[in-house]
Order: C-alpha cells, then structure tokens, then sequence
C-alpha cells in the first residue's frame, strides 16, 4: 500500500479479479463489504462484463454469500443501453454479443437485430462485445452492416477476462476481427475507462468523484478510469495485474493492495 487509507463515502468495485474468480469469493471480500455497509458506506459493483445481466451478477453475489441488489450493480451493456436510449432511441443496432446484452438492451428499450437488416430498415450500429459465441458467419455480417454505413461501437475494450487459472479472450479480440476486416475503427466504448461509465456509477451513488474510491485489478480500465476522473484508486493484485506490469506502468493507484481485504473499514 502507498500511503494509509482514508474512508469513503462510496466504494465502487469491480467483480472479475477483485471480488471473486469464477465461482469463488476472493479472501475477505464478503468481510470488507459487510463492514463497510454497516458503516453505512455506499457500495457499487461496476463490471465490464455484458455476458451476463445485471440480475445476474447481483444473483451470484447473493449466492456467494454477499446480499445484493440489483440497483447496486452496473455491467457495460446497461450502460450501453442508457447511452443509446439518451442519444439515438430509435438506433437499429446488429449486435455481436451474447443473450444477456440483448436482453439488457431490450430492457432499455434499443431495437437490435442478428441480420444485417430488419424489415428493410439498415443497421445504425454495429455492436461488438465479449461473445464467447463468435464466429465466421458474425463476422460476415458485422461487415455488410459496416459496408451499408453502420458504425463500430462496443461494450467494453478488454483484451483478456481474468478466470480461475488465468485468462480468457474478452472483446479486444471481437474488435480487433471486424476492425481488421471491415478497415474501420470502434468510435465508442462506453465501458471502463469511458467517462461515460464514470458518470452513471456517480449517478448511482448521488456522489461525487472526489468521495468514491474506485477498486479493480486491471490498471488500463479500473486504475486509469479513476485516475482520468477524479476518483482515488485502489489496485487489487488478484486479478490480471502483477508486479511486473505495475511497475512498468505510467499508471499509478492511490493505493495498491495484496486484495480487497486490505480495505480500510474504519
């Protein structure tokens, strides 16, 4: 740790590589966030992740022994959702994504197909995103929409997801296929480290950057968001993150920590 912790009002932390690995709570997360609750801290789950709902998540952290609410969890694809409906409600979007970011995106009421049209209607915006479902044929029509005019946007620019054991491909790798083969870029992830998650987790917990401590095991998307908006950091050494990477980083956390259970709660 880089200097003693202060206490804060809100706590926002990631899940994958911070709270838990799979299907496992990592050491003295259900502890941390008890005490902190009953502190009367405000607590925030903030994950990059859309293959799997909000319900989801505040589902498994119920289930691995940390009673959540759904209203306490943001994921990429809400916050997809929440952008679109914002700026272009009536965008027709051709996802490459999993059933939990189209059922996300339905709740926030963003039409979507999986065909390169709807009824004669071309697609405003291709969406990329984690898709452990990826194949040729989503490819071929990521680049048709491409060729009609779509735009590239994505949930989240992850390289690698941190699992039990190691790491797994995340969306950088949908990315980097359909900007390699339509020859175009990604104009928007609204994902960590996008300022537009920044302000809907604020939004969330009606607080100030200045108040919350952000908490996560990935320096690009967790340390730097926090870094670029005013939000103290605290970089777990659970998740993808080693001391290698750390140190060759111009990034620098608040607070760097051997887990969530170094987490000050008084």
């Amino acid at each position: 740790m880089f200097r003693k912790m202060r206490l804060y009002d809100g706590y926002i932390f990631d899940l994958d590589g911070t709270i838990y690995l799979g299907d496992r709570l990592l050491p003295g997360a259900q502890q941390v966030i008890e005490g902190l609750r009953e502190a009367g801290k405000q607590i925030l789950f903030l994950s990059n992740k859309p293959i799997e709902t909000r319900y989801d998540y505040a589902a498994k952290l119920t289930r691995l022994g940390i009673p959540t609410d759904v209203r306490s969890v943001i994921n990429s694809s809400f916050v997809l959702g929440k952008y679109l409906r914002e700026y272009n409600p009536q965008a027709l979007c051709y996802v490459v994504g999993e059933q939990a970011l189209l059922d996300d995106l339905a709740e926030a009421g963003i039409r979507y197909t999986l065909e390169p049209e709807l009824n004669g209607y071309l697609v405003d915006y291709v969406i990329l995103s984690f898709d452990r479902t990826f194949h040729y044929r989503k490819l071929d029509r990521a680049l048709q929409c491409v060729k009609k005019g779509a735009r590239l946007i994505a949930t989240n620019g992850d390289r690698t997801c941190p699992v039990e054991g190691g790491e797994i491909p995340d969306a950088g790798g949908v990315i980097g296929a359909v900007e390699g083969t339509t020859g175009r870029k990604v104009e928007l992830i609204v994902g960590k480290p996008s300022p537009i998650t920044v302000e809907v987790a604020l939004n969330v917990l009606n607080l100030k950057a200045s108040q919350c401590l952000m908490v996560g095991d990935r320096i690009e998307t967790d340390i730097l968001m926090g870094q670029e908006f005013g939000l103290d950091t605290a970089l777990v050494m659970t998740g993808v993150t080693d001391k290698d990477i750390l140190q060759a980083s111009d990034i620098v956390p608040t607070y760097v920590l051997d887990s969530v259970a170094q987490i000050s709660m008084r």
